[in-house]
């Protein structure tokens, strides 16, 4: 009985240093091989492929003794697939907590209204966040990847500032774009006025993008709107230079000629009827908008001032006296 008594206070007395140097440990800090270091836990990793990933990445952390921590902790299948960051000064026990509650990094990205795809994607391409799965794609087989039966992607996706967990995909950041347009262009379609002149809801998308291109500030918008729904019901032309220069495409130099308004593509609206065939930019959520509740006005021109806003009217001649006043220097 004394033997057995002195082997279970040895054992006592050992759990009880392993467990003391277990916490000594798990608070003290970690070595970096630099700082911050960024790392990266895959869905569906356990915690030694978790620990794997650290040591890659360069957290000099025992194996053996963070996952007995996670063990003790209950926290071995519960630690959040994601980017993580973490500085010099942290511990295993802080880091351990950083893994299950899932405090994980996040990249930003900011894709603007107004932009191509071709501009969104060099955005894309050039952020240090993202993973680059369309490198080499054309854009017709970017939109394949992401279920589109299109050529291009310009006004498919929603102009806005997206958040996402470092290292993700920029396939996955476009699907999100898509879904949110889908989303918000079936919602104000269901909300639109009634006897507008589109018969779809990529008529209307179309038009949007229009308006975004020529808008210089917000409070025009809907007036913008107007003058070209009010074209559209006349069948009048739409006349608007945007149109033109995306038809020019890589072939515009930045100076819009003669020439330019009188070469016929599908997208020259001085020279076709209707709307063009395709959007010409991404529009934001006013512009759609925009597009679906137009100012109740039967204006038909519009002439920029010079600081940003336009000076509407209702007929030719009044137009012309605009355009010598704000564009010709005339009174």
């Amino acid at each position: 009985m004394r033997l057995l008594l002195k082997f279970f206070i040895f054992v006592f007395l050992l759990l009880s240093a392993l467990a003391a140097g277990t916490w000594w440990w798990a608070n003290q800090p970690l070595s970096l091989r630099s700082s911050p270091v960024d790392f990266h836990v895959a869905a569906g990793s356990s915690m030694r492929s978790a620990i794997t990933q650290m040591q890659e990445a360069g957290i000099e952390v025992q194996p053996t003794v963070l996952a007995w921590l996670a063990r003790l902790n209950r926290a071995e299948t519960g630690i959040k697939a994601g980017s993580y960051s973490v500085k010099q000064g942290v511990t295993p026990l802080q880091l351990l907590g950083k893994l299950t509650r899932g405090e994980v990094t996040q990249g930003e990205l900011t894709l603007v209204e107004g932009w191509s795809f071709r501009q969104w994607r060099q955005r894309m391409d050039k952020h240090p966040d993202l993973r680059h799965e369309t490198t080499g794609l054309s854009e017709a087989q970017i939109a394949e990847r992401l279920g589109q039966n299109i050529a291009q992607l310009d006004g498919w996706l929603f102009p806005d500032t997206y958040l996402f967990d470092k290292q993700s995909s920029d396939l996955d950041l476009l699907a999100r774009a898509l879904r949110a347009m889908q989303r918000k262009l079936d919602s104000e379609w269901g909300q639109r006025d009634q006897g507008l002149p589109y018969k779809t809801p990529l008529e209307a998308l179309v038009m949007a993008s229009i308006i975004e291109k020529e808008t210089g500030q917000a409070a025009d918008r809907a007036m913008v709107a107007a003058v070209f729904v009010n074209r559209l019901r006349k069948g009048m032309l739409l006349q608007t230079d945007p149109t033109v220069i995306y038809g020019l495409g890589e072939n515009f130099d930045g100076n819009l000629r003669k020439r330019d308004l009188q070469a016929d593509t599908p997208y020259n609206t001085y020279t076709r009827s209707g709307l063009p065939p395709t959007p010409i930019a991404m529009p934001g959520l006013a512009s759609l908008q925009a597009a679906l509740h137009p100012a109740a006005s039967d204006v038909l021109y519009f002439v920029a001032r010079g600081d940003g806003s336009s000076e509407f009217s209702r007929t030719l001649d009044e137009h012309n006296r605009a355009v010598n006043r704000y564009q010709r220097g005339r009174k």
